[in-house]
This record gives structure tokens, C-alpha cells and sequence, in this order.
């Protein structure tokens, strides 16, 4: 069975995905900031499945914000947003997607997590476990 997902579903993925890549980065700002962008890009691009498709291409016209805070305010409910729509379009890839992100975030950490990013990494998996 091949699934469709409209342009406003795919949009929210690459808001979610790229969204959570973008936050463990801001959180590593102490450490190597480009070094864990770097990183989480490389797993979330190497993404499978439907996930993967979706994933392989950056969100385009989106305003993060001006800080951290604003950045989270649209990628966390992006993130429960995704999840809940796969688990209605294709529940197989519901569970792709979030290891997918958590492979990102631990990627984005590098093997030396800090205060920061393991916080940022628990917000993060508290939006994906919300849907």
C-alpha cells in the first residue's frame, strides 16, 4: 500500500525533524554547535522508509525564531503533531520517525552529553511520546 501525504503533513515532518536537529545544536552551543548540527543532519538524512523520503529534503520558509525558546515553541508540538498523523497514515513509520529522531538527538550529543542538550534531548522525547 503506497501513502500519500499531503504537502502540509510532509511540512510538519521536515518542521519536526530538521526542527529537533536544529534545537540539540542551539542546546550544544557550549560545545561544538556546528560539530552536533552536523551530526544530527547526517542521521536524519540517513532515514528509511517513508520518513526518509520526507526527511531528505530541509523545510523551506521557515522562520525559527529569534531564540531558543521560539525555535522550541514551533518544533515540540511539530514533533507531537508528526507523530500523531503518522499513527493515523502510516503507523509503521510513526515509530520510524521517532527513532529517527532520537538517533539525531543522540548523534547531535556526540557521546558527551551535558546538562544542556540531555535536557533539551528530554523535551524533545516528551513531545514525541505525547501524541
Amino acid at each position: 500500500m503506497t501513502i500519500t501525504l499531503t504537502d502540509q503533513d510532509q511540512h510538519t515532518l521536515r518542521l519536526a525533524g530538521w526542527g529537533a536537529v536544529f534545537l540539540m545544536s542551539a542546546a550544544d552551543a557550549a560545545g561544538s554547535a556546528h560539530k552536533a548540527g552536523t551530526q544530527g543532519s547526517i542521521a536524519l538524512t540517513s532515514a528509511t522508509g517513508l520518513v526518509g523520503h520526507v526527511l531528505a529534503k530541509a523545510p523551506k520558509g521557515v522562520k525559527y525564531g529569534k531564540n531558543v525558546a521560539e525555535l522550541a515553541d514551533q518544533v515540540l508540538p511539530a514533533l507531537t503533531a508528526s507523530i500523531g498523523l503518522l499513527k493515523q497514515q502510516a503507523p509503521e513509520e510513526a515509530d520510524n520517525f521517532r527513532r529517527t529522531v532520537l538517533v539525531c538527538v543522540e548523534a547531535a550529543q556526540q557521546g558527551r552529553p551535558n546538562p544542556t542538550t540531555t535536557e533539551m534531548a528530554r523535551k524533545i522525547t516528551e513531545a514525541l511520546d505525547a501524541a
